[in-house]
């Protein structure tokens, strides 16, 4: 890429902000496999990537912590664009035309879409239930503070939002490798100004310094 084409990239991420998503990445992998070790003996084979299955349950919940650290840092960064809005209920209405790569029927878009900003608190609900409920079924710390009906209830709620969680980060992947472009975001934190006007019209008036268009 010639020097020219380069100037005209846009940012999208900061190195900061690549670092800290694909922490979050590297320790969601580490959580998924762990967690299905833990969670049924079909996959306790898995443990074996950990160092047999005692390691594997002290490293879990220690994981799990900083995976929720590193994800409440990147999404407290990412709040103020993700605020839904008129645009955005919008958008949803229009979820057909979102299918059917019919964009010109749709309103402008910002640095994120509704899908993206519906996953995004979605993500701050299983994260939270997961934090919580991990806490309560880390039984070398915390046995001593709750009853065994409450841990019993704790096991379950993590093992459904651990599911939930990964059925969600699939839809995130799918959705990042299906909009071509969106990978190379996150990995050299630039995009080029056709994909920021093609998809995120608004947001590339913004940065640009165009005035927005009502739809």
């Amino acid at each position: 890429m010639n020097d020219l084409n380069k100037s005209r990239l846009i940012v999208r991420y900061t190195a900061s902000q690549r670092i800290n998503h694909w922490i979050i990445a590297i320790t969601f992998v580490l959580l998924a496999l762990s967690g299905l070790a833990l969670f049924h003996p079909a996959f306790f084979w898995l443990s074996n990537l950990f160092g047999g299955g005692t390691w594997t349950r002290i490293l879990h919940p220690f994981v799990g912590v900083l995976m929720f650290l590193c994800f409440a840092v990147f999404a407290a960064r990412m709040w103020g664009n993700n605020r839904m809005t008129k645009q955005d209920r919008q958008w949803l209405r229009q979820i057909g035309d979102v299918v059917n790569a019919r964009d010109e029927k749709l309103p402008e878009v910002g640095r994120y879409n509704a899908g993206q900003k519906v996953l995004y608190f979605a993500l701050i609900i299983f994260m939270i239930v997961l934090l919580i409920s991990g806490v309560v079924i880390w039984r070398v710390y915390f046995q001593d503070y709750f009853s065994v009906e409450t841990i019993r209830l704790a096991s379950l709620l993590h093992a459904l939002f651990a599911f939930l969680l990964i059925c969600a980060i699939i839809v995130h992947i799918y959705a990042g490798i299906w909009v071509k472009g969106s990978v190379r975001a996150m990995t050299r934190g630039t995009v080029s100004p056709g994909w920021a006007w093609k998809h995120h019209r608004a947001w590339f008036r913004e940065v640009r310094g165009k005035p927005a268009v009502d739809k």
